[in-house]
């Protein structure tokens, strides 16, 4: 017969599997605490833990701090935790739609900026709102730009110029 203590029982962690176990609700704290306070608000936490969250402000002695992670830790363990990796995911997933935007953007500067004219007509057939004129002088302007070697400031307003087309 197996007690509740030997390592044939099914509850049984040991030592260290409790320290890793504990270390993993610290690092999800972390992650929390890392988090801008508009992304912190969608967190579903109780609470208790956005108490802990809002105490990690206020202090700043170096072993205070590391002994408030601590009791985040513990904190985290009675948090739903599916919902919070599930808020993650969803943060994960919008930041990865940003990013494939802005390099859809940047693919189009350069590809106006390289091939002027033919690339112009297609932007504005795809992109019907935009301001014409606008997008061939700075397309103009990035083009000479370029060819003298110098700042890039007509690339960087044409680029503005383009994120703000895909917003409307």
């Amino acid at each position: 017969m197996s007690s509740k203590f030997s390592p044939d029982h099914d509850e049984y962690q040991s030592k260290t599997q409790r320290k890793h176990a504990m270390e993993a609700m610290q690092a999800l704290g972390q992650r929390i605490l890392d988090l801008p306070r508009d992304q912190q608000r969608l967190v579903p936490l109780s609470d208790d833990m956005l108490a802990a969250i809002e105490e990690m402000d206020r202090i700043s002695s170096r072993e205070a701090r590391r002994r408030h992670m601590q009791y985040i830790g513990k904190v985290m363990r009675n948090e739903d935790l599916p919902a919070i990796e599930a808020c993650f995911a969803e943060f994960d997933r919008q930041r990865l739609a940003r990013d494939r935007g802005f390099h859809r953007l940047e693919e189009w500067r350069d590809r106006l900026i390289a091939e002027g004219a033919p690339a112009i007509t297609v932007f504005i057939e795809q992109h019907p709102n935009i301001d014409v004129q606008q997008l061939r002088q700075l397309t103009r302007n990035a083009q000479r730009e370029k060819e003298a070697g110098r700042s890039t400031a007509s690339a960087r307003k044409l680029f503005r110029l383009l994120r703000d087309a895909e917003l409307n």
